[in-house]
């Protein structure tokens, strides 16, 4: 399921062009924003997070009496490198953010809204969604820590930072060489 390629197929479906050659290249929500338009962008959110959400939760759900907090937690990781190394692009994908969220959503909610909140205060000021991303997602273990104290969670919120930190290795090359792309909520 991490693995399915919403950003790419609904910009090939509905516009006609491929997302990885446009923009930034990448088939993330921001990307389609920008490229797409805001409606695109918007939906590939929302699939993304759902995609996160549905194996964690699914596996919540009907087997919550079976599994250790491990086995969750490994799901979650593997559904979130299904995003970021999609077979269906031959090992290339998003950056995880998206789906991220929606593991984390199924997994500590509070720390996700927390986490939120922190990405959405970032990416109102400054306009960085990469920005944004990178701080909730630096945030995250804390969030884990002060909401649900079990270690393994704690592991898995540094793990998803790490992931994160580097699927975004070019976008904090080029925020500290001040060419990373903005997006302007206020404009569109």
């Amino acid at each position: 399921m991490g693995s399915l390629p919403w950003g790419y197929w609904i910009v090939k479906i509905f516009k006609g062009i491929d997302i990885r050659k446009s923009g930034s290249g990448n088939i993330g929500a921001a990307n389609v924003y920008r490229t797409a338009g805001p409606f695109l962008g918007i939906l590939t959110v929302i699939l993304d997070i759902l995609k996160g959400i549905i194996p964690v939760f699914l596996l919540k759900k009907f087997h919550q009496t079976d599994f250790s907090p491990l086995f969750f937690v490994i799901v979650g990781i593997i559904t979130i490198l299904g995003h970021n190394y999609s077979i269906f692009l031959k090992g290339k994908g998003g950056k995880g953010v998206s789906c991220s969220f929606g593991v984390i959503l199924a997994l500590f909610p509070m720390a996700a809204i927390s986490s939120f909140l922190v990405w959405s205060f970032i990416f109102i000021i400054s306009g960085y969604v990469s920005l944004g991303s990178i701080i909730s997602a630096l945030f995250l273990p804390f969030f884990i820590f002060v909401f649900h104290k079990n270690f393994i969670y704690n592991i898995t919120g540094i793990g998803i930072f790490l992931i994160i930190l580097f699927s975004h290795r070019s976008n904090i090359k080029r925020l500290i060489q001040k060419k990373e792309n903005k997006i302007n909520l206020w404009k569109k």
